[in-house]
Order: C-alpha cells, then structure tokens, then sequence
C-alpha cells in the first residue's frame, strides 16, 4: 500500500444493479457509507458524469466533522464508477479518485474498489478499516430480499 492506494474486494449477495444504486442514490450511501461511529448527510449529489456531489461525515462521539466533495467520471449502470475525491480541509490536500467495478457472479455480485491518492495524513490502514466497516453496512443494505 506504498502508492497511497486501498484496494478492496468482496462478494456481496446482490444483483449489481442494487449495488450500483447504492452509490448513486443519496438516502442509500448516507445510510452505508460513513464508517462506524459517523453520520452522514448528503447536501448534493448530482449522479452523472460530470456532475459532482457534496457531503460531510459528522462524528458521533467527538462532534467533529469533515467535508468533501468531488465529481463523477464514469458511471455505467450495473458496472462501473469512477469519482474524485477533495477533502474541504487544507491539511487534507490532494485529489483522490475511486474506482469501482461490479462483476456478476453466480451467487450475486463481485465488487472491487480501489482508492487512489490517499493524503499523507491519513493512515491507510484507518481509510482501509474505514472501507471495510463501510463494505459491511453496504452488504446489510443492499443483500436483504424485501418483498413488495
């Protein structure tokens, strides 16, 4: 992880269409997104390719809270996405970009994320935590079959 890149791959069983939504719909990456003990609220989320979104994470224990926003690259429903990344704080500087892919498999989805260009002030292994706690509350929305 000496790029300053995470690399993340798990098998979620979901159709890679419900996987995809959840990227793009507001209420449903607010709800999966921030890491264990945040919060988040989505301000704007304009999902097209370039379009852009806003959001903060607000920390549940401390009250602190960081923002940040970027700008949609690719997105191929059912496939594919590719965002920025830009912390609101200067000592966070830098862009990032995500890169996701959602390939069928025979009991659902295989879904790989990498994260590139992490700032030098964030550890990689808190942002890979971070992603894995994230990935697990992505598996509880988007794995459940609701009826009607």
């Amino acid at each position: 992880m000496s790029d300053r890149t995470v690399r993340l791959h798990r098998v979620l069983r979901a159709p890679a269409e419900r996987i995809y939504r959840a990227f793009v719909e507001p209420g449903a990456l607010a709800k999966w997104l921030p890491p264990h003990g945040f919060t988040c609220t989505v301000h704007e989320m304009d999902a097209r390719v370039g379009g852009s979104f806003r959001m903060s994470f607000h920390n549940f224990s401390n009250g602190g809270s960081h923002s940040f926003g970027g700008e949609y690259l690719e997105l191929v429903p059912g496939e594919r996405l590719r965002y920025t990344d830009r912390f609101d704080d200067l000592n966070l500087p830098g862009q990032l970009e995500v890169s996701v892919l959602l390939t069928p498999v025979i009991c659902g989805t295989e879904l790989s994320i990498a994260q590139s260009g992490i700032p030098d002030a964030i550890p990689l292994e808190m942002c890979y935590l971070g992603w894995q706690e994230s990935l697990g509350q992505l598996a509880q929305l988007v794995e459940p079959e609701i009826p009607g």
